[in-house]
């Protein structure tokens, strides 16, 4: 009747783990990045990807950001990553595209577009000025001294308020994402003037990407020495605001991929605030302290304003630079002193063997050989429990009705044989936070981002394509998410059926039930994840494999059946 009755609950728990694990890992655990190709009769195709930017390229808004875009005098932007303009409007640095980074696998697939004029869709710009009654209106057009931004060629914008004052942006570009904003205004009147220099950003509604627990979209800052993530769009949508006084620091908004930063002078106090903006856009801006000009002199105020990939190499070097806690625009989380170094390691071996989920083999098998040791004392611990089993069982029998004084016994025969029972857990626990740091890499990390492996694996950070649920492809239709298991899942469940079928027999009937369905049950656990990850699963199970063969071969007790 029990061992009905532990059946009875172990067949509950596993319908609630594969009907509950998608809500649960939703929430939780958010999957990888969405599908980047399918298979079509055979061949591999690549998907578009409407929301890999915050401003996205359609046909209705490339036609409506071209008519918005002439409408305007503007400076050309030119770098070996950024490509776009500015507007003489304002002025704005409204458009703006990521050469380096592209929507989709497709050959010929457009550029990330990051920022969009206001007027066309998905609006997303940033805009730099002063406030006071002397300050130029936001419809003022300003003049060049040049046609062309580049990183060797400065440009400077300036606008005369006819009153005596010239106000003057200084722009200036680096070769990566970083614009230099030099604020100046001279005073040529006859009395003095107040002003007081600003900075935005402004986008027209939420990201694509979702904010989740474990990683977070949306306004993101760091003030007064301490990053924040608790704004979020839903806390802007409550309470209409979130004000900030700090000294340096920077403020802005990330996707997963991609984030807009202002960053004020380091050294003076600033007033910043996240906002809902009307026509549910939300707003990002900073106000440095009012300064007055006296006549016949000049004040000027120099900000920052970053644009691009959260490219992790670019964001440390920004931070070494002397922005505070740039590198930790990218949501790390709790568990960045692991995350960080798992990072560092694929960078280093994606850059020795040139292949990223070789890389990710590379490592798995460095993390193995780094627990061996602790392999072979999991063994011996394994050996040790079997050794014990019939002196357990006999306990268990003798002791059925008094549940304290069988542990208290058990506790006694491990003290007296020297036996840990949490010994074997030792690698499994291990295992968690890197599988874990390395869920983060590939979900965050924009340098995994469509990066290909072997076959048909052309996006290790979205799901493996491949799937005979629709016989690869050649059926010509895509099965739902629940039922898109591809390969590598599958190989996922072989192996660890494989690994579960060296072990020698639990004499526990409940057991054997855990672990003849286990593996199957770990096909649809993983088939929503990354592929990278599932490949991480595979190789680990490999290595399992030929670990507990070799392992087997040193203690052929292990294999032999519990004595009774």
């Amino acid at each position: 009747m029990s061992e009905q009755r532990n059946i009875l609950l172990f067949i509950v728990l596993s319908a609630l783990i594969l009907l509950g694990w998608n809500l649960a890992a939703d929430r939780f655990l958010p999957t990888a990045g969405p599908q980047t190709t399918k298979v079509e009769a055979g061949r591999q195709v690549a998907l578009p990807q409407p929301g890999a930017d915050p401003a996205a390229d359609s046909p209705a808004a490339l036609r409506n950001r071209t008519v918005v875009l002439a409408e305007t005098p503007r400076v050309a932007i030119a770098t070996p990553r950024l490509q776009g303009s500015i507007n003489l409007r304002g002025p704005r640095i409204d458009d703006l595209v990521l050469l380096s980074h592209r929507e989709s696998l497709g050959r010929n697939a457009p550029p990330i577009r990051l920022l969009s004029p206001g007027g066309a869709a998905d609006a997303y710009f940033a805009s730099f000025g002063w406030t006071g009654a002397a300050a130029p209106g936001p419809d003022t057009i300003w003049r060049a001294s040049g046609p062309r931004l580049t990183p060797g060629t400065p440009v400077t914008l300036s606008a005369d308020n006819g009153r005596g004052q010239v106000f003057e942006l200084i722009l200036s570009v680096d070769p990566n994402y970083m614009f230099t904003v030099r604020q100046r205004v001279v005073n040529r009147g006859a009395a003095p003037v107040a002003v007081r220099p600003f900075g935005l950003v402004s986008r027209a509604g939420k990201s694509r990407d979702a904010d989740s627990w474990t990683i977070h979209v949306g306004p993101s800052g760091v003030f007064n020495g301490a990053v924040n993530h608790k704004v979020d769009y839903d806390t802007l949508d409550e309470d209409g605001e979130a004000r900030f006084a700090s000294t340096g620091g920077w403020l802005g908004f990330g996707d997963k991929y991609w984030l807009t930063a202002l960053v004020p002078d380091q050294r003076a106090p600033l007033d910043a605030a996240f906002r809902r903006a009307g026509g549910g856009g939300y707003q990002a801006d900073f106000a440095a302290p009012a300064a007055i000009v006296e006549p016949g002199r000049a004040f000027e105020r120099a900000a920052r304003f970053f644009a691009g990939a959260k490219e992790v190499s670019v964001l440390n070097a920004y931070e070494d630079a002397g922005i505070p806690l740039f590198s930790r625009a990218v949501d790390w989380g709790w568990f960045s002193f692991i995350e960080r170094p798992i990072f560092s390691l694929l960078r280093f071996l994606f850059s020795s063997i040139g292949n990223f989920g070789l890389a990710i083999m590379a490592l798995t098998l460095i993390v193995r050989l780094a627990m061996f040791p602790v392999a072979q004392k999991q063994f011996a611990s394994m050996a040790a429990m079997r050794v014990l089993q019939p002196k357990m069982k006999a306990l268990q029998e003798r002791f059925a009705d008094d549940k304290p004084r069988l542990q208290q016994e058990t506790m006694k025969l491990y003290q007296q044989e020297k036996v840990n029972p949490l010994a074997g857990c030792l690698p499994i626990l291990i295992q968690i936070p890197i599988f874990y740091a390395l869920y983060k890499v590939l979900l965050l990390s924009v340098e995994m981002r469509h990066q290909p492996f072997f076959g048909w694996i052309k996006d290790l950070s979205a799901p493996d394509p491949l799937t005979p649920v629709n016989l690869f492809g050649l059926l010509d239709f895509t099965p739902p998410g629940f039922l898109l298991i591809g390969v590598l899942p599958i190989l996922v469940g072989l192996t660890s059926w494989l690994s579960f079928k060296l072990n020698p027999a639990s004499p526990d009937p409940v057991q054997q039930q855990v672990f003849s369905v286990m593996p199957w049950l770990f096909i649809f656990i993983m088939a929503p994840f990354a592929a990278g990850l599932q490949l991480y699963w595979v190789t680990n199970n490999i290595l399992t494999i030929a670990q507990q063969s070799w392992l087997y071969s040193r203690y052929p007790g292990m294999k032999q059946a519990v004595a009774t």
